[in-house]
């Protein structure tokens, strides 16, 4: 067993406080460090973190963007959604395969790049699109195909400066993105993009009770946006209501379905706005933690997103006392995902963010009224939580 895999490991796992619940994090660090989580890599985080070595078996197999088997120094991941396919998706992928003389699922005889289809990255505006790891190509065309292959066997390490690309409008250009994503908004509306004056709607929610946020949001009729149309008001009155030492406030970013891409603007132009709503939402329902669960596709947003949190930290807008009110102490931490379309329903969601596979789970009992490990979770999408920062900010009455 290598030294040098051995302590990693133990590094990462450390790094994560050894934690059982963080696996998602403990093995994506792994695949990300060696380009597999191997068998030895399994009994290595097993022994770290206290858990059974099938436990850690089960997470890896689940994700596509995890493998016990070796992948290449570059990974290329060509979308198959049906947007990108009806805009020439096959034929760059089989641009890409003549030029690494491979096919779909290969991996170069040099053990250097790997090549394969993966679903929805959540452009199906821009497509045909690529993920190199983790970097976002859009618009892609047969001949850009082919000029990529060239830079990745030309360079020794994956660099955004070494991509042919130009990149895109708004936060995409700024230094901690650096993408080639659109946003493409046609139309700015008065809720979502209109100004945002940072922590004012959070100063009001904490001069009220947790009761009457929820109320406001109650009178604003604000619902879900994840299919059901569940009212958020009544959503967080379960929370708040259910029994548990401690309640969490999850923000679900991981829109898989095609054709949907509008959480991605958001998450790129205004997370502050996001961000203000879960720590309201923290407040309305006795919450300490909030988790920002990212779908993987959407990692080249993570150093953005946690330089937003760490200015909100800055302005005590989260952590201890948050904004000035004695015994509200509050943080949000982002967990990523791995690549599992199932991991944007509610419940296989909530297992992801606790280290497990992302298995759905049968209802009743809803997680607003029993959640795992004591901790009662409130689950609610992106655009939700931007609306409630609107609300609190301009009143119920004034939201559309």
């Amino acid at each position: 067993m290598s030294e040098n895999l051995e302590k990693a490991v133990r590094d990462i796992c450390q790094a994560c406080g050894d934690d059982r619940g963080r696996m998602m994090d403990i093995v994506r660090g792994v695949q990300d460090r060696f380009g597999q989580v191997s068998c030895e890599a399994l009994d290595l985080i097993a022994a770290q973190v206290g858990a059974r070595r099938v436990e850690v078996e089960s997470v890896v197999s689940f994700y596509t963007f995890l493998s016990e088997q070796p992948k290449g120094k570059f990974v290329i991941r060509v979308s198959n959604c049906a947007g990108c396919m009806m805009s020439g998706a096959d034929r760059v992928a089989k641009s890409f395969a003549e030029a690494l003389g491979i096919s779909m699922g290969e991996t170069t005889p040099d053990g250097r790049i790997t090549l394969e289809w993966t679903a929805c990255m959540g452009m199906c505006d821009q497509g045909p699109v690529v993920l190199v790891n983790g970097q976002v190509m859009t618009y892609l065309g047969t001949d850009r195909a082919k000029g990529i292959v060239e830079v990745l066997k030309a360079h020794g390490e994956p660099a955004s400066s070494s991509l042919p690309h130009k990149f895109g409008d708004g936060n995409n250009a700024s230094d901690l993105i650096r993408s080639a994503v659109h946003n493409n908004i046609r139309k700015e509306g008065p809720v979502i993009f209109a100004p945002v004056t940072v922590g004012a709607a959070l100063h009001k929610a904490l001069s009220m009770t947790p009761q009457e946020v929820i109320r406001e949001v109650k009178t604003a009729r604000l619902r879900g946006r994840g299919g059901a149309g569940f009212p958020t008001g009544m959503k967080w009155d379960f929370t708040r209501a259910a029994d548990g030492k401690d309640k969490v406030i999850i923000c679900n970013a991981d829109e898989g379905e095609p054709g949907t891409f509008k959480d991605r603007v958001i998450l790129t132009e205004r997370a502050d706005l996001m961000f203000e709503g879960m720590t309201i939402g923290g407040y309305a329902i006795g919450a300490s933690e909030g988790i920002l669960y990212l779908r993987g596709e959407y990692a080249y947003l993570q150093a953005y997103l946690d330089s937003v949190l760490a200015s909100r930290r800055e302005a005590h807008l989260l952590g201890k006392s948050v904004g000035g009110k004695e015994g509200f102490d509050f943080d949000i931490r982002i967990q990523m995902g791995a690549g599992a379309y199932i991991c944007g329903e509610e419940t296989a969601l909530i297992n992801s963010c606790e280290g497990q596979r992302g298995d759905p789970k049968t209802r009743p009992p809803f997680p607003a009224q029993r959640g795992s490990q004591d901790r009662p979770p409130s689950v609610n999408n992106v655009e939700p939580f931007c609306c409630v920062t609107r609300i609190i900010e301009h009143g119920s009455g004034w939201f559309p």
